[in-house]
Parts: structure tokens; C-alpha cells; sequence
């Protein structure tokens, strides 16, 4: 937003020079602006005249004379270290991949203050820093690591570290199971990591409400198995070693959700602990509630950027009585996705419906040493009485039939389901198998069910077409589908052709009222979409919430919020 046209009202109407001076201020204020030192008098002329803008920075203001402002730490609204919106990371048509940041040392007195709350549970060593600092799973960098990392007990320890840093406007990044691949813990200011990873016990579990409390360090398998002598789980089944934290902050999924939904149908409630270090319950344990605002979907999703999550109550389901896992192949990707939509048509209530194409197999086959056909594939999963199971199971075979499909088997053996069930599971990895010094830029796009035969059709053209490796895995009975490029971030031309693939599917998505994520969350990889998708108001009103929340913007600083965005 532009601000020059003041000039000429200031000089055609010097009756409103008071009325605009006193709303500048104000603007200031709201800013961090010292605005003690701008005394009068004021004079304009042509050769010194006031200059305002706002597009990256805050306000770059040329002023008369030895007019001085002085800005104080908080935070801009807008990156005023970006000189273009389309230059930085997450801005519109960001293509770089290391994340920018500021960086200043940590106060001692901070640091005398963490030591003092979290004793022993601290680390200011090199390794641990730079091990929280670099994603496990993910080629995005950054030019910092965090200076500390925290490793909090209850939530006690975790509100008075956040107060202690509010204090002091050190950032802060909450850390999980490491498993996200968007950049979202990635410390680009520095500032304190907060690992969750001792806060993992089970509070309470209510086997007759079907729900259970249990802090946010905890990972979604090993609650599970807890669960399993009380005949219930947890449906929602992301990429092994995901902890329950971090799957509320990225509103994630998994296999499951087209039958149970996401993280966002599946949290009854949660603790969150402000900026401020202010704890605050978001909703009680009933199974539904009209009163106030749905505070508990603010934060699922929120990607640390506005509190860090210290318990959660989870919706739990029963054990299935019995399954069928099913498999088929295809002589093309769009006969396979045709087949999921035919399915999920038919109101077969599928629980899994998987899709992987030719190349995403042949990885399997390396990496586990398999012989499956390498075919586009379709993995189905049938709930219910044995009976409803195997019905279910005949009906989607003739589906099939009538869909160029073919070698469908079936499994019922608990081991041998378990055995295909982890081969998809750990499709990412086999892809290393193909290359394993390359490096993973997944997409996720979805898309409205009916449209993703066509945008499966259309990215696969791409995908083939390219020099790169490049792999298809879809939950493919929510329009939901992962694109694996294997690429050398080292090598300009391997960046290049791997962001070019990847703005095709998005942009196409797009196109189709989809999304540029379905599950894995914004972080850093996804900022230069989100404008594009939901429109620039959307975006404000997402800014003026973690104003509101985050003043001095500490809470995982650089991430979800394209930093172009002002209001």
C-alpha cells in the first residue's frame, strides 16, 4: 500500500496537515515507533519533501532536515529485510530455498533464567543446536540454528519459558517428532528451540468416552499401542515417528482420513500456552460444544505461530472387528484414480484407499527387494463384520473389472496386511533407494474428488517428461496426492525443473479449487501460494490474529504468513 499521494494533500490542504499527523503517529505507535523525538516545527518543500511507504518494510520514511525516528525491537508487520515480495522466502515466486533471517545473541540474563527453569534440560552444544536447527526429512535450510535448546517437563516450565523469552523478544520454535517437511522448525532468527520430547505421558484415558488426554510429545504409534489392550485407537496414521504436538500444528492426516477425517476432526480439545505464557483450554471434553469460539481449530493448524500446545484430548475409535486389504493393478494413472472416484461414489465406506504409480513401485521393488508389478496401483483397506468386509471387498472388485484392472489379491492375515501396509508406509524412504544422495521436494497438493483423475493425468504428462526421478503416492479417496521429486539442491538446473514440477501441480490444483496442501502444512515451502489460494484479506486477517496474540511475533517467526502480507 502507497502512501505518496499524502504528499499532495499535504501541500494542497494544510488544514488537514494536524488530522493526518496525529493518524502517521498513531500507525507508529501501533509499530513500536519512539515518536517523542519528532518535535515541530514541520516544513515541507519540494526539495525535502515527506515520503511514506509500506511495501516490504515497514515504513522507509525520508523526512526534513534531522527529523529522527526511532524504532524500538518488536518486530514489523511486513519483512523489512525483503527489497521485493517476489524475492523473499515465502513471498511470491520465492524459488530460494535457504531461509533468510536476523540474529542476535541471546541475552545472558535469558539464559540465566532457562537454566534456572529447566536445569540439566538444556543444551547451548553445537551438535544438539545444529541436529534441531536442520529437518530430518526436508532439503529446506536456513542461514541460523537455534542458540538453546529447551527440553521442557510440564507445563509450568514451558509458561515461564515463554515469558522469559516474551520478555526479552527472543523467537522461540517449537519442536516435535521432527518429521514435518515444509521447514516449519527451522530457526532462521536463532532464538530458543522448546523440544517437547519429555512431555509424553498419557494424563487420563476415558475408555467409555472414547477419548483420551495425553500430552504433545507422545507419537501416534506408540499411543496406539497403549490403546490396544483397551480395544480402541487413534485413527489418524502419518509418516512414522510424527508426535501428537506436531500433528495439531499442522492440522495433518494420513491413509485414514477419508474414513475418520484429520487432526482438526479428531481433537476434542487442547492446552496451549501463549506468547505471554497465559495458559488457555480452548474447549471442554464434551464431544461437541456451540459455546464461544472454536478456539481449539484456531490453533490446529497454526504451525507454532501462536502458542505452543502442552495437552491434547483425542477422539478414539474401536478396533476394527475385521479387515481386508486389497490390491489391483492398471495399465495407466488415470484408470487407477477413476477407480478410487468410482469407489468412493459407490458409498462404500473404504478406510483406505492408496494409489501409487509404476515408478513409486519399482522403488519398493529396490529398496525391500520385492517383485511386485510395476503398475500404476491401487491399495484398498474394507472395515467392519467379516461379512460387510468381504462384501464390501466383491463390490469394489467389480469395479474394478469394468476399469481395465487387474492381478486383484486380497489379504485377511493379520501379518501379511501389516506387511503391505508398511511397504506403503515407508514409500518415501524407498525412493532414496533410487537415488540415495539425492534430496525430496514432496508436493501435496488436493483437489474436490472429481477433479483428480484429471489432475493426476496432467501432472503425470510432467512428472514422465522430466530428466528427474520423480515418484506419484496419493490418498487417493480424498483428492489428496504427493508428488516425489528427487533432486541435487546443489545443482541450479536440478532446483529449477524441481520448483518448476511442483508449481505446475499447485498452480493446477489451484486451477481446480484445490489446495496447495492437504496435509503436511505451510512452514516455509508453501508461503508464495497461499495469496493465490486464499486471497490477500484472508491473509490480513490471519496477520492481525497473530498480532493480536504475538505482539512482539516470537512464536516461530518467518513461517505460515507470507511475509509480504501488511494491514
Amino acid at each position: 500500500m502507497a502512501f505518496t499521494c499524502w504528499l499532495s494533500r499535504l501541500r494542497s490542504y494544510s488544514k488537514t496537515i494536524t488530522n493526518l499527523r496525529t493518524s502517521f503517529f498513531q500507525h507508529l505507535r501501533t509499530r513500536g515507533a519512539n515518536t517523542t523525538a519528532i518535535t515541530p516545527p514541520y516544513h515541507f518543500s519540494k526539495q525535502n519533501p515527506f515520503r511514506f511507504t509500506c511495501s516490504n518494510s515497514l515504513l522507509p520514511i525520508t523526512l526534513a532536515g534531522s527529523l529522527a525516528i526511532h524504532f524500538q525491537s518488536p518486530p514489523p508487520l511486513c519483512d523489512a529485510s525483503l527489497d521485493s515480495p517476489s524475492k523473499g522466502i515465502g513471498g511470491k515466486g520465492s524459488t530460494e530455498f535457504v531461509v533468510k533471517g536476523s540474529h542476535k545473541h541471546l541475552p545472558q540474563e535469558l539464559i540465566e533464567e532457562l537454566k534456572a527453569i529447566c536445569q540439566d534440560n538444556m543444551s547451548m552444544d553445537y551438535d544438539e543446536r545444529y541436529f534441531h536447527g536442520k529437518p530430518q526429512h526436508s532439503f529446506h535450510k536456513a542461514v541460523n540454528i537455534p542458540d538453546v535448546v529447551v527440553f521442557p517437563r510440564s507445563e509450568e516450565e514451558v509458561s515461564n519459558i515463554m515469558k522469559s523469552c516474551d520478555k526479552h523478544k527472543v523467537p522461540i520454535v517449537p519442536y516435535g517428532g521432527a518429521t514435518s517437511i515444509e521447514g516449519h522448525t527451522l530457526s532462521p532468527h536463532g532464538g530458543v528451540c522448546i523440544d517437547m520430547s519429555l512431555m509424553q505421558n498419557v494424563k487420563a484415558l476415558h475408555v467409555e468416552d472414547m477419548d483420551v488426554v495425553v500430552e504433545p510429545g507422545i507419537g501416534w504409534m506408540e499411543l496406539n499401542e497403549y490403546l490396544e489392550p483397551h480395544g480402541l485407537f487413534f485413527p489418524l496414521d502419518p509418516g512414522p515417528g510424527a508426535t501428537i504436538g506436531g500433528m495439531c500444528a499442522t492440522r495433518c492426516s494420513g491413509s485414514l482420513a477419508v474414513r475418520y477425517g484429520t487432526m482438526r476432526d479428531n481433537v476434542i480439545s487442547l492446552k496451549v500456552v501463549l506468547p505471554n505464557g497465559d495458559v488457555v483450554k480452548t474447549a471442554s471434553r464434551a464431544r461437541k460444544s456451540a459455546a464461544g469460539y472454536d478456539l481449539t481449530r484456531l490453533v490446529i493448524g497454526s504451525e507454532g505461530t501462536l502458542g505452543v500446545i502442552t495437552e491434547v484430548t483425542l477422539r478414539l475409535q474401536k478396533i476394527p472387528q475385521h479387515s481386508v486389504v486389497a490390491m489391483c493393478n492398471f495399465p495407466t494413472i488415470k484408470d487407477a484414480a477413476d477407480v478410487a472416484i468410482a469407489t468412493m461414489l459407490s458409498g462404500i465406506q473404504v478406510s483406505r484407499v492408496e494409489l501409487m504409480d509404476e515408478v513409486q513401485v519399482r522403488a519398493i521393488n529396490i529398496a525391500n527387494d520385492k517383485n511386485l508389478p510395476e503398475f500404476p496401483t491401487l491399495m484398498f483397506e474394507f472395515i467392519g463384520t467379516e461379512a460387510y468386509a468381504r462384501e464390501q471387498t466383491l463390490i469394489v472388485q467389480k469395479i474394478i473389472s469394468e476399469h481395465r484392472g487387474s492381478d486383484f489379491v486380497f489379504a485377511e492375515d493379520p501379518e501379511a496386511k501389516k506387511e503391505l501396509w508398511k511397504i506403503r508406509k515407508e514409500a518415501l524412504w524407498a525412493c532414496f533407494a533410487m537415488e540415495p544422495k539425492y534430496e525430496a521436494m514432496i508436493s501435496d497438493v488436493c483437489v474436490p474428488l472429481s477433479h483428480l483423475a484429471e489432475l493426476i493425468s496432467r501432472s503425470k504428462k510432467e512428472l514422465d517428461a522430466s530428466p528427474l526421478i520423480c515418484t506419484v503416492i496419493a490418498h487417493a479417496g480424498d483428492g489428496n496426492f504427493h508428488t516425489v521429486i528427487l533432486f541435487d539442491p546443489n545443482q541450479e538446473d536440478h532446483r529449477r525443473e524441481a520448483e518448476r514440477l511442483n508449481h505446475f501441480m499447485v498452480h493446477s490444483a489451484l486451477s481446480m479449487e484445490g489446495t496447495c496442501t492437504g496435509e503436511h502444512g505451510v512452514g516455509t515451502g508453501k508461503m508464495k501460494y497461499l495469496e493465490k489460494e486464499l486471497g490477500v484479506e484472508a491473509l490480513k486477517t490471519m496477520k492481525r490474529i497473530k498480532n493480536a496474540l504475538d505482539p512482539n511475533n516470537i512464536m516461530n517467526p518467518g513461517k505460515l504468513i507470507p511475509p509480504h502480507v501488511c494491514f
